[in-house]
């Protein structure tokens, strides 16, 4: 039986604070080393709920696979 694959999503994080009259807040923008896209948050609870979207996609796709491979 083979190891399971080593799956990875790699990502260039940039964040910075902003001021405005009702305090500060950080904003995120994540830039995919694999095609270059880049995607813009508002605030961290926008950027962590995307990157649980994103991880449950790919464990989707894990399944998928692993099922295709016990139907062989």
């Amino acid at each position: 039986m083979s190891e399971p694959r080593k799956r990875y999503i790699a990502y260039l994080l940039r964040l910075w604070q902003v001021w405005s009259e009702a305090g500060s807040t950080w904003r995120a923008s994540l830039e995919s080393a694999q095609g270059g896209e880049r995607l813009g948050f508002t605030g961290l609870d926008e950027l962590l709920e995307f990157l649980r979207r994103r991880t449950a996609e790919e464990e989707k796709v894990e399944e998928k696979q692993k099922d295709r491979g016990r139907q062989r």
